[in-house]
């Protein structure tokens, strides 16, 4: 497979940006409309796929986004003396399941759910690129939303939040049978 001349500079677009880039923006670029630009998007990311490449082309939601691929991670990292990134705990797990699905929240929003202060958890996971502000609310104090990044999508391996798997209908019970976990009504 060739990749035409426009394929090429979008690529070299992507490259060039290092972040995501919505293919609204793509289309203003290449002058075309997005359902275009999706089109010439997937042929860039199997041109990357047949190619075996180094690098690999991310749809995250309605944006396109170049990096390298998972296996070639070590080295890179290596190179640019990036830190390790530490596990989340299990708070920082929870409030991100809490915000992708309900996405956008506020603070409060969380709190309620899980039942203790959540501020730090959010703090940190907003200092990590996996949540960001979507705006406030009409609502006395002007409480900050959530939502989540497209970073949190790349570090998840997910397109859109609509991938992630759905939530079980209450009613179900949370048990353990071989590896499965079920949702208890409560």
């Amino acid at each position: 497979m060739k990749l035409t001349r426009t394929e090429k500079a979008a690529a070299a677009v992507l490259f060039a940006s290092g972040d995501p880039i919505s293919a609204g923006r793509l289309a203003q670029v290449f002058d075309c409309d997005e359902a275009a630009v999706h089109w010439m998007m997937e042929r860039v990311m199997d041109y990357f796929d047949e190619e075996e490449s180094p690098l690999q082309v991310l749809r995250l939601d309605q944006q396109y986004q170049m990096s390298t691929r998972e296996e070639f991670s070590q080295p890179v990292r290596k190179a640019l003396e990036m830190k390790k990134n530490q596990p989340l705990s299990q708070a920082a797990m929870e409030v991100l399941a809490i915000v992708a699905y309900n996405q956008p929240v506020t603070k409060a929003f969380i709190e309620q759910i899980r039942g203790v202060d959540s501020s730090s958890t959010v703090n940190m996971l907003t200092e990590r690129g996996l949540l960001e502000e979507k705006g406030r609310l009409d609502l006395p104090g002007r409480p900050v939303s959530y939502g989540t990044t497209a970073h949190f999508l790349r570090s998840f391996g997910l397109e859109s939040v609509g991938a992630l798997p759905l939530v079980p209908q209450s009613g179900e019970e949370e048990e353990e049978l071989d590896g499965q976990v079920r949702m208890e009504k409560v």
